[in-house]
């Protein structure tokens, strides 16, 4: 479907030759609301705060640095013949929500074991507060113009879009085509998995870890699915498309875990930190 392209400023605040993006501001913002619900969390549960800011101070260049690297092993053949700076050139785009989380997960296993602190219970906390993260950051993908899906046509925008707020209609609006707002569909799927793990968390103290894994479940069903719209999609093997591949991995090792921990013992505790009896 064609428009008229009116999109948004990408520059939050222009301070001389210093450009503020919104792209940083949405990811930045998304991270203390979750670090903020974390902490209270942690406090809640009889730990130090400090914990949780000390994995996030550690997590994020690590989750920068394996979100870059991730993305580069995917589309190594662009790299090749290019100078080897442009390895490291995140200003020109290209990074991986899978390389930041496996980043991310590294560091606060290490962290945990360092400081002798059950890692299932440190994840758990940590969840609701990844996925808010996630929903958040969609936003900044928004504001860039990326990790959107394909054109839509008449009918899906008389029947759905325009419904929405002219503001996203507008930015979903690339050199005069229509395009899915797929960072709209996962957003709203990650707000809602933020919900449900909170209601799984304080209302049915599920066991210890199985708070992350539900997560990571949610979350890549979701991711799945969008996955299967965008045009900007890493691939594995030419047709499989590595956030898919990813996807279904993550399902089957977070279901096995459950149970697997479940019958050697190992998920003995609940959230709350009472034993199972």
């Amino acid at each position: 479907m064609s428009c008229t392209p009116e999109s948004l400023d990408r520059v939050l605040l222009q301070l001389g030759p210093l450009s503020i993006y919104w792209y940083g501001v949405i990811i930045a913002t998304g991270a203390f609301l979750g670090l903020l619900i974390a902490t209270r969390e942690t406090e809640r549960l009889g730990l130090k705060k400090d914990y949780m800011v000390d994995i996030v101070v550690y997590a994020i260049p690590i989750a920068i640095l394996s979100a870059r690297l991730y993305y580069v092993i995917f589309e190594w053949d662009r790299y090749v013949g290019e100078p080897w700076w442009k390895v490291f050139a995140i200003w020109e785009g290209g990074i991986a929500i899978h390389g930041a989380l496996i980043g991310s997960f590294l560091t606060a296993y290490f962290y945990t074991k360092i400081k002798g602190l059950s890692f299932w219970m440190i994840a758990d906390i940590a969840a609701p507060s990844i996925i808010l993260g996630q929903a958040i950051g969609r936003w900044g993908n928004f504001m860039n113009q990326e990790a959107h899906g394909g054109p839509v046509s008449e009918a899906f925008y008389n029947n759905y879009m325009q419904y929405l707020p002219d503001f996203i209609n507008q930015q979903m609006c690339i050199e005069g085509t229509v395009y899915h707002p797929t960072f709209l569909y996962e957003s709203l799927w990650n707000i809602l998995g933020f919900a449900l793990l909170l209601v799984l968390r304080h209302r049915f103290n599920p066991r210890r870890g199985e708070v992350f894994l539900s997560y990571v479940i949610w979350y890549s069903i979701g991711r799945f699915y969008v996955e299967g719209l965008r045009t900007d999609s890493l691939y594995l093997f030419s047709e499989i498309r590595t956030a898919q591949f990813i996807s279904i991995l993550l399902i089957g090792a977070a279901i096995v875990l459950i149970v697997y921990r479940r019958k050697a013992g190992l998920a003995n505790k609940y959230y709350n930190g009472k034993k199972v009896k």
